[in-house]
């Protein structure tokens, strides 16, 4: 390297992203994902022992995927080539594997190629790796935010070890914005900058597990901060608030306003108030609340407050919930709201959730019996001599019913489901009704 290349890289390094220069080149500098990076787990020691196969790093912007791969690149004795799905081609993965063969032809050398965004390859693409994959001519690091198992094809996944990243701790997000700022070598330690505790705080809450977005808006906070009077540049909560473009909104996710967002939330939509319910979906949604913790607690009340009354508001509030870990954020706010609106305007009856209460009180408190004997398995040889005899199949009979006892002699008498006549609960209420008529 001549002089002038030397300069033009330093200078690039210099003026690069600080999320850029902060990123780990060794296993030690890794911060976060110890349920893969834990120097006893699998990952840590395949990298550490540069024995690696190929690899599907899976998990939500901002949790590591590209650092993690860098860091094999700093450790591994392999050849490391890097492609984006989003501007490569098939052409450029013929090159790496063309080059990938040559190096292990003439140099014993493995090759890593490194695909950030792969499920943005289509079909075809995935597949003109397969062979490559499968003779070794190259060990795959695949990165993607969507869930692999259906983005990534089959055949790749089967001969890859996929490891899910998950959103960076509070925690890991604070040390990870204290080396930003205060690294002289990698951060922005020359600057003389003092973070606030409660500014800490504010954008460690805020990134949401995201670390790029925490380190952006401190890299933006010193820039754009002049030095107070003791030269010092000081980064408050209103600086980081401008910085990461949100307001701090009094809400602790491990605090009182949680609970009290939440329970605001559910009783809203058991109180069939849309308009409540909306503004409390949207006040968790901007201070960062987990929308897969805000889709169970719908599914909840579609079965504890809307129950039979509309059987479909499950039907919904699942497919919603599903969908919201399909997408993410934010496109998971229109999902969240569609979920919530219907159980909300749906009608609402409680009868299920009395009736398996009821039913666990009398499990728990009576003396219940044994089933009666006509209705015990009777798929085995010698069952009938043990007196399981006696069961009237109800589609031997018209209407497909038959009066029978199915409930043990010491509470034969006991109700438990009782319908209302909300919604389709009053159509179920009178079929039972009409059933107590036959004789």
């Amino acid at each position: 390297m001549d002089l002038f290349e030397y300069m033009k890289e330093t200078n690039l390094k210099k003026e690069s992203p600080l999320a850029k220069r902060l990123r780990p080149t060794t296993l030690d500098e890794v911060v976060g994902q110890k349920h893969i990076m834990g120097k006893d787990k699998l990952l840590y020691r395949m990298i550490e022992a540069d024995k690696l196969s190929s690899l599907i790093f899976y998990g939500p912007p901002g949790t590591g995927k590209t650092t993690l791969a860098m860091v094999i690149a700093n450790t591994t004795s392999a050849v490391f080539k890097s492609l984006n799905a989003t501007t490569s081609g098939k052409k450029d993965m013929e090159q790496v594997v063309s080059e990938a063969g040559q190096n292990m032809a003439m140099y014993q050398k493995k090759t890593i190629l490194f695909i950030d965004e792969i499920h943005r390859f289509n079909k075809a693409q995935q597949d003109y790796l397969l062979p490559f994959v499968e003779d070794g001519t190259v060990i795959l690091i695949g990165a993607t935010t969507e869930n692999p198992y259906f983005e990534v094809n089959k055949a790749l996944l089967s001969r890859s070890h996929i490891f899910k990243l998950e959103p960076l701790s509070q925690e890991d997000i604070k040390e990870l914005i204290k080396r930003a700022a205060y690294d002289v070598e990698k951060g922005m330690g020359s600057y003389n900058a003092v973070l606030d505790d409660n500014a800490v705080n504010f954008l460690a809450d805020m990134s949401n597990g995201d670390a790029r977005s925490a380190i952006n808006a401190v890299e933006l906070g010193i820039l754009t901060t002049k030095p107070s009077d003791d030269g010092k540049i000081h980064i408050t909560l209103d600086v980081c608030e401008e910085c990461i473009q949100r307001r701090a909104y009094q809400y602790d996710r491990d605090g009182d306003n949680h609970y009290d967002t939440i329970s605001a939330f559910i009783k809203s939509m058991r109180g069939s108030d849309p308009q409540a319910v909306t503004f409390y979906l949207a006040k968790m949604l901007e201070a960062g609340e987990s929308v897969t913790f805000i889709a169970r607690r719908i599914m909840i009340c579609a079965c504890e407050d809307v129950g039979m009354a509309d059987p479909n508001a499950i039907v919904v509030a699942t497919a919603c919930a599903q969908a919201v870990e399909r997408v993410g954020m934010p496109e998971s706010n229109l999902i969240l709201a569609h979920a919530a609106t219907y159980v909300a305007t749906a009608p609402k009856s409680n009868s299920i959730t009395n009736a398996i209460f009821a039913a666990q009180g009398v499990v728990r408190d009576k003396k219940t019996g044994l089933v009666p004997p006509y209705l015990r398995d009777a798929h085995y040889e010698g069952s009938k001599e043990l007196g399981h005899v006696g069961y009237l199949y109800p589609h031997d009979f018209p209407g497909h019913y038959v009066k029978q006892k199915y409930l043990p002699d010491e509470i034969k008498d006991e109700v438990f489901y009782e319908p209302s006549e909300e919604g389709y609960e009053a159509t179920i209420k009178e079929r039972l009704d009409m059933l107590k008529e036959y004789e």
